[in-house]
């Protein structure tokens, strides 16, 4: 079971992860991007993590609702809409949720997952996030039954592997895109930064 304190300290285990990997987020995004995707996700972060200073929220989905409206206005580039509307789309599901079990919190991600393909129109083997994302769902929900630990655990291990396997892709989504063939050999800053944020959550959630 997870309760607001539970998504505070994913929030704040998040912050610490991507301003530790910044530079190799940016890395990898230099590669084939806009070269800023470890510094804003920086940046939204530290701004997330300064919402425990605002005083306290009624639920989890009043703060995840606050974390994506945080990084919609704070991240730039395509990943402040992508990661805000994730957390956005999450909030819906736990608005009247005191303490989330699996099953719960897999609809929650299911709900977040959908609005970041809906945001972004992305298809699997796109070379996006959604490469992480959407291996990782499926595992979690397989391995729901067996309790929140384990799904997360599963999610983590699929999502890694989906990270791994964007290096070879060819990018069909963002500025990515217009490398073409020389887009490939380069894992996506997206996938990477996806596969943290399960880190986090199989560290805290569970």
């Amino acid at each position: 079971m997870a309760g607001l304190a539970a998504f505070q300290a994913w929030m704040d285990a998040f912050a610490e992860e991507v301003q530790a990997h910044a530079e190799y987020l940016t890395d990898l995004d230099r590669a084939i991007g806009d070269g800023d995707h470890g510094t804003n996700m920086a940046r939204g972060m530290g701004k997330v993590a300064a919402l425990a200073a605002e005083g306290e929220f009624g639920s989890t989905g009043a703060y995840l609702k606050k974390v994506g409206m945080t990084l919609v206005s704070s991240v730039g580039g395509a990943s402040g809409p992508l990661y805000g509307t994730f957390f956005l789309r999450m909030a819906g599901p736990l608005e009247d949720v005191e303490d989330a079990d699996a099953e719960q919190l897999g609809a929650a991600l299911r709900a977040g997952v959908e609005g970041v393909v809906s945001r972004g129109k992305a298809e699997l083997q796109d070379k996006t996030m959604y490469d992480a994302w959407a291996p990782a769902l499926d595992a979690f929900e397989a391995a729901c039954g067996d309790g929140m630990a384990a799904a997360l655990e599963a999610a983590v291990a699929a999502g890694a592997q989906g990270r791994d396997d964007t290096e070879d892709l060819v990018a069909r989504k963002g500025r990515a895109s217009y490398l073409g063939e020389r887009s490939r050999g380069h894992i996506d800053p997206g996938a990477a930064s996806t596969v943290l944020l399960l880190t986090c959550a199989a560290r805290t959630l569970a």
